[in-house]
């Protein structure tokens, strides 16, 4: 037997254990090389060794370039699907903030299930669509200034920034796509001015705010059509409205009617907007 390979076996046993009780007690859903240097003390390589070694072993999994989290004790996979997506994109999107048919989903605006979670973020992204660890994720760019309208929620013990429910309406209204199209759009719309926070001069006043004239267009009309927002408040919405005709539903079909009052094809059909 080789006493010392077997005792540099048993030591460096002894630090993972060290290591990972360490990292489950500081409860981050995400760890990193400078989590152990902040934690233990360790060097940056040091760290990197020893989560690359963990990696290796099962006991962490690789999120994406220098990101772990700890796989659970009991699982049957060392690659299980984590479940907390929200906090993952939190600690790996940052800044950013939930919104679209995922917000959507939990003011209940929807009782439609959609696989993966819509995430706005201003750190810049290659791709729209990410799949993180079997984690599905619909990515949208935003300006650093243009996070407002969110409220903050805990999920994993990590704060989570997610858009209020006037601002899940303005985004979808926004990027229809990312509600779910332009016949989700109107459900969730519908089901939002029966809700008691309604509150159309909150609308019109995050629509100021973002400024994109694709808002005024599709708010000025729906709100027009299915609320009767009050007159100033159209007149306030159609005062920003620019030239140019855009689709209700940018992915839908290039036909329908055009309402010439508001810039703005109606592209799905007429009875859902009753």
């Amino acid at each position: 037997m080789n006493l010392k390979s077997d005792g540099r076996q048993t030591s460096r046993g002894h630090l993972d254990k060290r290591v990972l009780d360490a990292l489950s007690r500081s409860g981050k859903p995400v760890i990193r090389a400078h989590d152990l240097e902040n934690i233990l003390d360790f060097s940056r390589a040091a760290s990197n060794l020893i989560l690359a070694r963990l990696c290796n072993k099962g006991w962490i999994q690789r999120l994406s370039s220098g990101a772990y989290r700890i796989v659970p004790l009991g699982s049957d996979s060392a690659n299980p699907i984590p479940e907390d997506a929200w906090a993952i994109a939190t600690e790996l999107l940052s800044p950013c903030y939930i919104s679209g048919w995922t917000a959507a989903e939990h003011w209940e605006l929807t009782e439609q299930v959609f696989n993966s979670t819509v995430v706005f973020t201003a750190k810049k992204q290659r791709r729209k669509e990410l799949i993180i660890s079997g984690l599905k994720y619909i990515t949208k760019s935003i300006a650093t200034e243009n996070i407002f309208g969110v409220e903050k929620i805990w999920s994993s013990n990590v704060p989570i920034k997610i858009a209020d429910i006037h601002r899940t309406i303005i985004d979808i209204l926004d990027d229809p796509e990312i509600g779910g199209g332009g016949r989700q759009v109107v459900d969730i719309f519908k089901e939002y001015c029966q809700r008691k926070e309604a509150n159309p001069e909150k609308l019109c006043e995050y629509a100021e705010t973002l400024g994109h004239g694709a808002v005024f267009k599709r708010l000025g009309f729906i709100g027009e059509k299915l609320t009767q927002f009050p007159q100033h408040l159209l007149l306030r919405l159609h005062s920003n409205i620019k030239t140019g005709v855009i689709k209700f539903d940018p992915t839908g079909p290039n036909s329908g009617p055009i309402l010439v009052k508001w810039g703005i094809r109606i592209n799905i059909p007429l009875g859902d907007i009753t």
